[in-house]
């Protein structure tokens, strides 16, 4: 087995980049192996559910983020650690990689299992959203020819391969807003499932549009849009004005409170308001609600619990976002283990794309040429933005028909001005799509 065979292998396998830790001694299965000293890597892997353990009399308070994942050997085979997890300690933070070996009928144990510095760690997520991992001897040919490599990517404590077939997924991104931008004014559409285009009428189908001309499906999972990039359309008045819109960037339902035990029906007859355009039977919850600052509307206070806005790091595993009234009831909140998996995976490459609406007759979209790029974000620097108030809680909850068949809908978004963006990711750019 060589370096290329190795590539080659993670390839046939649908990977698009490999991730390449050297290991230390201490790298094993006894003391788990060191990820990183923030939650970065959870943005790369795609874990399948993140759990609370709080602190026990000898043990730390963490989550536990289970990880789909198996071990290649040299022939190709895959061999599932169905006990694999991520381990995240929040008071540090740091993250750390543990039950790869347990249940696992084919795993490296000779070289996980023991302290031999400089084993050099594979790790890369297939097309069906599994990590696979290859673990190779500090004195193998892989090893020796990956000491050779020059000008590789870096992310934390890894080193990136991208593997030649899908190098340029930035640039065939580019390329396919540029010929989107050059299209001028489209018509509002949509896909379906199986990709039948569809006509768009509501007032949120800029995304849909734009989804529609990349050919990305509607998907509900934690996957990237786009070549590994997240795509996010954003409308403005005007394309050289970028930094002043709104953007939504996620829209998780609240997982605890009296949203979640009592009902949304209960929430919103107990906490929200007549409809302000004086449409009768029917209350909103609605408006901008800020960490710190109590809602006129809804007399709800925002507040991050378990979490230090000094040091911008999460204190307790056990941590929420909520909203409390008056009296220190929990309304609604948001576990952050919920939300750290929300984040996960979709947020680490993210491209921004500004939009221009035209709503007189036929609904039709136009496409600017220069887009947000952010890559390399973390959990921690979400609630930091929360704690500022750049980031917010801003739903558009109804319930119609009160007196006879009550009918609720239900949309809660946190949403962050454009401006603030560079804020939320480790490196920013503003990028032209049409200049090579």
């Amino acid at each position: 087995m060589n370096l290329n065979n190795l590539k080659s292998l993670f390839a046939y396998n649908g990977c698009t980049e490999i991730y390449v830790k050297s290991l230390a001694a201490n790298d094993n299965s006894k003391n788990q192996i060191y990820f990183g000293g923030n939650f970065e890597i959870v943005n790369v892997l795609p874990v399948t559910s993140i759990e609370t353990v709080e602190a026990g009399d000898w043990k730390r308070e963490r989550f536990k983020a289970k990880l789909d994942f198996a071990w290649l050997n040299d022939e190709g085979k895959i061999s599932v650690a169905p006990h694999a997890q991520l381990i995240l300690y929040p008071k540090y933070p740091e993250v750390r990689f543990s039950g790869f070996l347990l249940g696992c009928q084919d795993a490296p144990s000779d070289l996980m299992a023991n302290r031999i510095v400089d084993r050099l760690l594979f790790v890369s997520v297939d097309n069906n959203g599994r990590t696979l991992g290859y673990v190779a001897a500090p004195d193998s040919e892989i090893a020796n020819e990956f000491k050779q490599q020059d000008s590789l990517g870096e992310h934390g404590v890894f080193r990136v391969i991208e593997l030649p077939q899908v190098a340029n997924n930035r640039s065939v991104l580019l390329n396919e807003l540029c010929r989107i931008h050059g299209l001028g004014w489209i018509d509002s559409k949509r896909l379906d499932s199986v990709g039948n285009i569809l006509p768009c009428k509501s007032s949120n189908c800029g995304g849909y549009t734009l989804e529609a001309e990349l050919g990305v499906t509607p998907n509900g999972y934690s996957e990237p849009d786009f070549m590994g990039w997240e795509i996010k359309q954003f409308g403005v008045k005007r394309f050289d004005k970028i930094d002043s819109s709104v953007i939504t960037l996620m829209t998780p339902e609240p997982t605890d409170g009296l949203y979640k035990t009592e009902g949304t029906e209960y929430f919103i007859r107990n906490y929200g308001y007549p409809d302000k355009l004086g449409r009768p039977d029917r209350m909103n919850f609605g408006g901008v609600h800020k960490v710190g600052e109590v809602h006129k509307s809804t007399n709800l206070e925002m507040k991050l619990l378990g979490f230090d806005h000094e040091t911008g790091k999460i204190r307790n595993s056990n941590g929420r976002i909520a909203l409390l009234d008056n009296k220190g009831n929990e309304t609604a909140s948001w576990s952050f283990a919920s939300m750290l998996l929300h984040w996960n995976r979709k947020h680490d490459k993210a491209c921004y794309v500004p939009s221009l609406s035209e709503t007189t007759g036929d609904r039709k979209y136009k496409y600017g040429n220069n887009v947000v790029l952010g890559t390399g974000t973390d959990f921690q620097l979400f609630l930091t933005e929360m704690a500022k108030g750049n980031i917010y809680y801003d739903p558009g909850i109804k319930l119609e028909n009160m007196s006879t068949k009550p009918k609720i809908k239900k949309r809660s978004q946190f949403r962050i001005k454009s401006k603030f963006l560079p804020d939320l990711y480790k490196k920013n750019e503003i990028v032209d799509v049409c200049q090579p």
